[in-house]
């Protein structure tokens, strides 16, 4: 429109480049749809000098039947044009996004034929097509004389302009124009209620008295007409000034909201949406605002003129709403909400204006809230008793306007799934890593003392891990077993129900490829765990096997349906008791390797008693949606005895005391279970599990290479992951993982190295950063406990 056209030209005219983005197929604005009076023509006329001027400007580029969906910080843009999505990065952003028209509220306001004048007058000057052939015309400003001189003008019949103010208020320069056509002008009247007629349109309006209370009178007329054009006052089309934070508040003089003067940077605004409204104001304001764009990228221009003042009948009428009649008023179209229904819910207690939202759902369809926050803050203030010049409006987001997929479907990214516990880990202080596609607490705080205080209070005490990432498969059917049977190395036919069985899974070829805990739950119901960044690897291998087996069995993954917590340390059966289970907890009610339903707090759970981390520990799983509320009950119930959140960095080093291998990081592609010492978890009496052939052959020949355990003095300078074992000036194998053990008191490691190699007490050289060679002996595992005295213990 007219403000930003004229920013542009000025902002252009002292050397900025400027990008002027444009909903419309040509610019203008309300420029292009005002009235064909002389006053309207002269708009015309400043519309096309204006557009020729632009077009003319180098330092001008137009993106027309564009939109602006959303601003961000540091002055980005989201823009949308056809299927194209643009990223615009703007030093200085001047929003000159106008008005938009608010409804009046009385009964039938939502029948066909009723619009506001702005809507009218969009569909006679840029389409061509009368809205009507008889229209009353319901105004309080002058947009709404405009609309009835426009009507007129193209042929329509103006029974009746209603206009709700007294005399003295109604005027103007369109108000008069309006008069000296004849147009019958009723003053301090409103609709009170629209009917309707034959196919469900609007067949008739009744105008009664309206008193500055918003009280109607007695004596209704009827007008009969096919059009009710309403313009009782508009808001600022604000929603791109919202998006990066600039609140609107109620302003009591213009009766609508109202920006503020100083709006977050890089921001201003221009024109109607800074609440100017006659068209010298809004050329002014334009001007002032194109300048000061320039200036802030330090371009010398000329001080801006004084904006003018809107002339009087420009303001918004404070009340256009009125209670009664047959029908109903709607406030909110898109949500169908009636007046009654945002005074019952601020009687609910539903009163502050986020909360009425929320309860009524006002501003929550595809509008949001622009023709409807106006009245609904009215009518909330009104049944609440409050003032209006306190009422705010609920938060505007992007999307401006529709997007489509193929917008939103922009470059490659990796996008990160988030745990139950999340936000309880980031309200800990818990820095984040990223573990396949999951965002998980590495540890809480920063550096190796908050990991070595982390791995000590598992030893000494207790521990909570959120370990809800891992992989979760339900295998249900008659065949569960034998399916698993055939897919782990391990047996699990014969495995009794409540009990964990480790998994191994193998590769076609014999390599190691996952691995997890087996339950059974019941004859024909199996859990299998699996790890964090396997799990979908091997939920697609299980059903493409089971396509060709055709098995009685169904398999489903169901991570993201269960949280999961690893409880673990001495003292951690004595936490889970505070929690009143209905579970014996006791040694011999669940011992090792059990598995257990149950309830913790109240919240259903299930419980397996295993122990990666080496202590006497419970992995708790529960629905997704009580996850927060379990860590909460553990924590709350640790509390006595010191429990500590742990995360993945500790869980790692209390693995690797224990010597549990992590599948991916102490095996590669081609490990196979005896090279990483395996072989305990193969069931050699089953006829047949996937790569068993390739298993046993492997097992036959020479062996190459052999995961072992080796530990370095304390205080010895520390080989990374991958760095290589070095044998005769040969590589021999490389280390594939390594920690400082605040157990033990000096680092432990794993890594492959040759067989001739790999007995225990025998030294090894790794070479360390920057070629330092470094002496390091072959230990035994694991590197604690090795009686496993920790898992039953009962202090």
């Amino acid at each position: 429109g007219a403000a930003g056209m004229s920013a542009a030209l000025e902002a252009a005219a002292a050397g900025a480049e400027v990008l002027l983005i444009d909903e419309n197929p040509a610019l203008g604005g309300a420029l292009c749809w005002h009235r064909t009076d002389p006053a309207g023509l002269a708009e015309r006329s400043l519309r096309d000098a204006l557009t020729r001027r632009i077009a003319a400007a180098p330092g001008i580029q137009t993106l027309s039947d564009a939109t602006c969906q959303g601003l961000f910080s540091d002055g980005l843009l989201s823009v949308t044009q056809g299927k194209r999505l643009y990223k615009v990065r703007a030093r200085r952003v001047i929003v000159a996004t106008g008005t938009i028209g608010q409804p009046a509220i009385f009964p039938g306001n939502d029948l066909p034929g009723v619009l506001h004048a702005h809507g009218a007058q969009r569909l006679m000057r840029l389409w061509a097509v009368p809205p009507g052939r008889t229209a009353v015309v319901l105004t309080a400003d002058e947009d709404g004389y405009g609309c009835a001189l426009d009507l007129r003008a193209a042929g329509v019949t103006v029974a009746a302009v209603l206009d709700p103010r007294p005399v003295g208020e109604a005027q103007g320069p369109l108000a008069e124009a309006a008069r000296a056509t004849g147009i019958p002008v009723r003053h301090g009247v409103m609709v009170a209620e629209a009917q309707e007629g034959t196919g469900g349109r609007l067949a008739a309006v009744t105008a009664a008295p309206f008193d500055s209370t918003g009280t109607l009178g007695q004596g209704p007329e009827r007008i009969p007409c096919d059009l009710l054009a309403v313009s009782v006052g508009v808001v600022p089309n604000a929603a791109l000034a919202h998006h990066v934070g600039a609140p609107a508040r109620y302003d009591a003089t213009r009766h609508t909201f109202a920006l503020p003067e100083t709006l977050p940077e890089p921001i201003d605004a221009a024109g109607g949406v800074r609440g100017s409204r006659s068209l010298a104001a809004r050329v002014a304001d334009g001007r002032r605002a194109g300048r000061a764009a320039a200036r802030a990228l330090g371009l010398d221009t000329p001080d801006a003129e004084p904006v003018p003042a809107d002339p009087p009948g420009w303001l918004n009428h404070p009340w256009p709403m009125v209670d009664g009649g047959h029908g109903k008023g709607f406030v909110d179209r898109d949500e169908d909400l009636t007046v009654a229904n945002i005074t019952d819910a601020v009687a609910a207690g539903f009163d502050h204006v986020q909360l009425l939202k929320r309860y009524s759902t006002a501003g929550m369809g595809p509008m949001q809230g622009r023709t409807a926050h106006l009245a609904v803050v009215r009518l909330a203030a009104r049944a609440a008793g409050r003032p209006l010049d306190a009422a705010t409006m609920t938060t505007l987001r992007p999307p401006v306007g529709g997007e489509t997929i193929g917008h939103l479907a922009g470059r490659g990214f990796d996008p990160a799934r988030l745990s139950p516990m999340h936000g309880r880990h980031e309200a800990l202080g818990a820095t984040m890593m990223v573990a396949g596609a999951w965002l998980r607490p590495a540890v809480y705080g920063q550096g190796p003392a908050a990991i070595a205080d982390e791995v000590r209070a598992v030893r000494d005490r207790v521990g909570l891990i959120d370990v809800s990432t891992l992989g979760k498969l339900e295998v249900r059917g008659p065949d569960a077993a034998a399916f698993l049977n055939r897919m782990y190395t391990f047996a699990y036919a014969k495995q009794p129900v409540g009990r964990c069985r480790y998994a191994l899974m193998c590769g076609d070829a014999g390599q190691v490829i996952d691995d997890g805990v087996a339950v059974r739950w019941a004859e024909d119901h199996f859990t299998v765990t699996a790890t964090t960044g396997g799990v979908d690897a091997v939920h697609r291998r299980m059903t493409w096997f089971q396509a060709h087996w055709r098995l009685r069995v169904d398999i489903a993954n169901v991570t993201g349906a269960w949280a999961a917590v690893n409880l673990a340390g001495p003292l951690s059966r004595r936490v889970l008791r505070r929690l009143d289970p209905d579970v014996d907890l006791s040694p011999e009610g669940f011992p090792y390797m059990g598995a257990r339903h149950g309830t913790l707090a109240g919240l259903p759970a299930r419980l397996l008693r295993v122990g990666f981390v080496g202590e006497l520990g419970y992995e708790i799983h529960g629905p997704a949606g009580n996850g927060e509320a379990l860590w909460d009950a553990l924590m709350v119930a640790g509390a006595p005895d010191g429990l500590r959140p742990v995360g993945v960095e500790a869980q790692r080093v209390l693995r690797l005391e224990k010597g549990h291998i992590i599948v991916g990081q102490d095996t590669d592609g081609l490990s196979t279970p005896h090279e990483v010492a395996m072989g305990w978890a193969i069931a050699r009496k089953k006829p047949f599990f996937v790569g068993k052939a390739a298993v046993e052959a492997l097992a036959q020949g020479p062996q190459e290479r052999v995961l072992v355990g080796f530990t370095l003095p304390a205080g010895s300078p520390m080989p990374q992951e991958s760095h290589l074992v070095i044998a005769d000036g040969d590589i021999a194998g490389r280390v594939t993982s390594i920690a400082d053990s605040p157990t033990l008191g000096h680092p432990v490691g794993l890594a492959f190295v040759r067989p001739a190699m790999a007995t225990p007490g025998q030294e090894i050289t790794i070479r360390g950063d920057k070629g330092r060679m470094i002496r390091a002996t072959v230990t035994a595992l694991p590197f604690y406990d090795p009686d496993n005295a920790r898992q039953e213990i009962d202090p």
